[in-house]
């Protein structure tokens, strides 16, 4: 028998016994991969700052920038690996491929670590001067952190959409993405707490070997499943008819609208196209594109030439992608609370009495774990407890937007707490005279953790929001990348906010590489109010927005005004990236 297409033409499942293969038969094999994979990423990126400071003597500052520009990095480049699994290579050759680079950068990593040539020498006892890293020790440091990174971008998104693919029901897909979701936050859990610990308590080389390890075992996991993997055939980029739209506009610009709905072009086979449809008019100077002219089309009725004819849908498609860009483009300055966040609290960590007891020392690193936990607990409260309260009370479920708009309000909230707990902080090292290089502030570490939970509880309300908002606004041939999207904003989010440091290191005195005599609440504050001005006008873009599909079970009803449950969605939250790890 032939191969069998998607409902909505986004893959096609290899012909004959591909069909057969898949189910929950390929779950051990692709959480033990993840598992792997995540452990591995979660060991040695939570505690890369630490170790570039410790043992590189990077400057502080300088040490979070270079963590953020690798994160940045890795967030955007997802995007591209789906585009790769999707219209060439297909997910199991890009999740292979991306292991082997993930294990090569992290050898690089234990290689640093290992061998006293490829790092600097230890700081003299009580001298501030340090040796400066030499050329070929930044570069097999900063290409093993590249190597690590890229593999990691082209791993974590194609699994979630390998795995998804083995089943063919969206109950089933919502099961495997809570269990993906358990997966993902136990592996990162683990990796900041026990990989973090060794590092720092034991030997840096040891918890490095320790990642390389485990993310060797999830590749051989992942191999040994290939026989049960229901495979899926690349189809093509999904993005060349959004280039077709562009390309058929600006050659038809200066051919005038009709009002007749015959005279554009309804896809013939297409999915459910109403023949007598006209075009929205809202952008409208994008239905040049589907409007029909001598030669677009043939005898048969299919078209002639795709550069200068675009059906309907089409442009219908293109323009709910333009709609949507404004509350992507609010999204930015939302997630860059993640980022400042869990790298300035490793600096003040740094400063503070991280013990727990006499034996017992907090890893500066593992400080994400809080939000880890935070996010995992919220997130069960909000689906198991607030939310069926809300449809009691209000008889309709929360909407995506509402959601979004609940994490903006805790991650404004949580930077402004961040800012009143610095100032506690500096305040003591002022009257206890700790402000200089190794002193320790007399102030417990779990005074950082309020500004981590609360950060925590906004990425449980938005992440969920924005990857529900991407998946059931965006159009269908394009939905297999629409998760990804929340990869792309915090990407530049982490853009966004190294660009904002280094210009307040530039003008201002506030982060200095002690930020016992710097500013941090300032930043703190700063970043606070940026949050409040985004959020203004993310109310706006969510006041003159109107959904066009909501997904209310299994059904898609098309829409503008109605307000309808959302399910299956929502449970997508593992699609996101863990944002304090590149």
């Amino acid at each position: 028998m032939g191969g069998e297409v998607s409902g909505n033409g986004e893959a096609q499942i290899l012909p004959d016994s591909a069909r057969q293969q898949g189910g929950w038969t390929t779950f051990p094999f692709i959480a033990g991969t993840l598992m792997g994979s995540s452990i591995a990423l979660s060991g040695w990126a939570n505690n890369l700052i630490v170790y570039m400071i410790e043992k590189f003597h990077v400057r502080s500052i300088d040490a979070t920038q270079t963590f953020n520009i690798a994160a940045a990095s890795t967030s955007l480049l997802p995007m591209i690996a789906a585009i790769l699994a999707d219209s060439l290579l297909g997910c199991y050759s890009v999740i292979w491929m991306s292991s082997l680079v993930s294990i090569l950068g992290i050898i690089l990593l234990a290689l640093t670590a290992m061998l006293d040539p490829l790092r600097p020498q230890p700081c003299q006892n009580g001298s501030s001067m340090c040796p400066t890293p030499s050329k070929v020790q930044f570069s097999v440091l900063y290409s093993g952190i590249a190597l690590a990174s890229i593999g990691v971008a082209g791993t974590r998104f194609t699994v979630a959409a390998m795995g998804a693919n083995q089943f063919e029901n969206s109950k089933d897909q919502r099961i495997f993405f809570n269990w993906f979701a358990v997966t993902l936050y136990t592996s990162m859990v683990f990796g900041a707490t026990v990989i973090v610990y060794v590092e720092e308590n034991v030997s840096w080389a040891l918890g490095y070997c320790l990642c390389v390890a485990v993310n060797a075992i999830g590749l051989a996991i992942f191999l040994l499943g290939r026989r049960y993997y229901r495979q899926v055939k690349p189809q093509g980029s999904p993005f060349t008819n959004l280039a077709h739209v562009v390309i058929a506009t600006i050659l038809k610009r200066k051919v005038p609208l009709s009002s007749r709905a015959e005279d554009y072009y309804h896809q013939k086979d297409g999915p459910m196209e109403k023949r007598d449809s006209m075009p929205s008019k809202s952008l409208g100077f994008l239905n040049h594109a589907a409007l029909e002219t001598e030669g677009d089309t043939k005898v048969d009725g299919s078209i002639a030439k795709s550069w200068r004819l675009c059906s309907v849908q089409q442009v219908e498609d293109f323009k709910n992608l333009l709609r949507i860009f404004p509350l992507l483009s609010s999204s930015i300055i939302l997630c860059t609370t993640l980022p400042v966040e869990s790298t300035l609290t490793i600096l003040q960590a740094l400063t503070v009495d991280r013990h727990l007891g006499p034996d017992l020392k907090v890893p500066a690193g593992s400080m994400i774990v809080f939000v880890l936990t935070s996010t995992s607990i919220n997130l069960t409260f909000i689906d198991r407890f607030l939310f069926p309260l809300w449809q009691k009370i209000t008889h309709r479920s929360p909407m995506p937007l509402q959601r979004i708009g609940l994490g903006h309000l805790f991650n404004m909230t949580g930077m402004a707490v961040a800012s009143l707990v610095e100032s506690k902080r500096l305040k003591l090292a002022q009257i206890h005279h700790s402000d200089h290089p190794g002193s320790t502030v007399p102030m417990f570490v779990l005074w950082l953790v309020p500004q981590l939970l609360l950060v925590g509880l906004g990425e449980a309300f938005h992440y969920p929001g924005q990857v529900t908002l991407y998946y059931q606004e965006f159009p269908k041939p394009l939905r297999s990348t629409a998760t990804a999207m929340i990869s792309v904003v915090v990407g530049m989010s982490y853009y966004l906010s190294t660009a904002v440091i280094d210009l307040v290191r530039r003008v201002t005195t506030w982060l200095p590489d002690n930020i016992n005599k710097g500013r941090l609440g300032n930043v703190y504050l700063m970043f606070a109010m940026m949050q409040m001005f985004n959020f203004f006008y993310f109310l706006f873009c969510a006041k003159c927005y109107k959904y066009q599909s909501v997904d209310e079970g299994n059904k898609v009803i098309l829409t503008q005004r109605n307000e309808a449950e959302v399910e299956g969605t929502e449970n997508m939250v593992m699609c996101k990236p863990i944002s304090s790890s590149p």
